[in-house]
């Protein structure tokens, strides 16, 4: 066995229809660092789960995507570790295939977005989080996993960003919010179906799944829990109908850190979310 790639991921990366790759990255934490951990934990862990998802029934045998590991980024300095999550997802989507990147902070969602935007200046994106992610800056600065929906924003303009999940945010974020320059949610899904009804079929989507929409009850390892949050059966639902009713271009998940749940349990978790979102993109 490979502990160094996630559970059935191929040897072969040309039959692939997804490639997954990691952004270990975590320098602009606000609060408890250890998302740099989350990919090779979700790798390592992985072979404790079956390959087989009896939700879907399907299986990842039957399904082929690569695993391409992490990127190896300079901390201290995001810019430049940006530039380097995009070349490689740039590289991905010049083989026509689905960009699937494991956080790391949220922060890192930036540079597969500048990607994806270049190839689909038409992109949407759908955004599951506990935290509205729309500062101007948080201390001062730009880049950091605070601002990450702020900068995809203005990549992308209103009306393009729709929020799940959100509970948590500034008071001039939710003015952000209700002004129009982003369509959210907050606490719940339940416009989710217009909202997957309103985007044309064929449109592209970027799938952005920050794992601490989930309660902290069922996901605890993670670096800014807040009460209140989804059921895992809640999100994975979510995903299945997105990735069956829209055509996602990108996706991520981001902010699993390992090291704040010495039970292990958010980590588990994790393995199952990503196999059931691989099978989700393989429909």
């Amino acid at each position: 066995m490979n502990y160094t790639t996630f559970i059935a991921s191929s040897e072969e990366y040309a039959p692939s229809r997804v490639v997954l790759f990691g952004a270990p990255y975590d320098s602009t934490t606000s609060f408890r660092p250890g998302t740099r951990f989350g990919p090779a934990a979700i790798r390592s862990e992985s072979f404790g789960i079956e390959t087989y998802s009896p939700l879907q029934d399907r299986d990842l045998e039957d399904f082929p995507f690569f695993d391409s590991g992490d990127l190896e980024l300079p901390f201290g300095a995001p810019d430049r570790a940006l530039e380097m999550i995009e070349t490689r997802a740039e590289g991905i989507l010049a083989a026509g295939k689905i960009p699937f990147l494991l956080g790391g902070e949220h922060l890192v969602t930036l540079g597969a977005v500048r990607a994806v935007a270049k190839r689909h200046p038409d992109l949407h994106i759908i955004h599951f989080d506990a935290h509205a992610d729309l500062r101007e800056d948080y201390l001062g600065v730009r880049l950091s996993h605070a601002c990450v929906m702020r900068r995809c924003h203005e990549l992308l303009g209103d009306g393009r960003i729709f929020q799940f999940g959100i509970r948590s945010g500034t008071r001039e974020e939710f003015v952000f919010m209700r002004d129009g320059h982003v369509v959210t949610e907050p606490f719940s899904d339940a416009t989710l179906p217009q909202v997957v009804e309103s985007i044309p079929p064929d449109a592209p989507v970027y799938l952005t799944i920050d794992m601490d929409v989930l309660d902290p009850s069922a996901f605890p390892g993670t670096g800014t829990p807040e009460a209140g949050g989804f059921t895992y059966r809640q999100l994975v639902s979510d995903v299945v109908r997105i990735c069956g009713q829209l055509n996602v271009v990108g996706i991520d998940n981001v902010e699993l850190a390992p090291t704040l749940d010495p039970t292990g349990r958010s980590t588990a978790l994790a393995c199952t979310f990503l196999r059931e979102c691989l099978l989700a993109l393989s429909m």
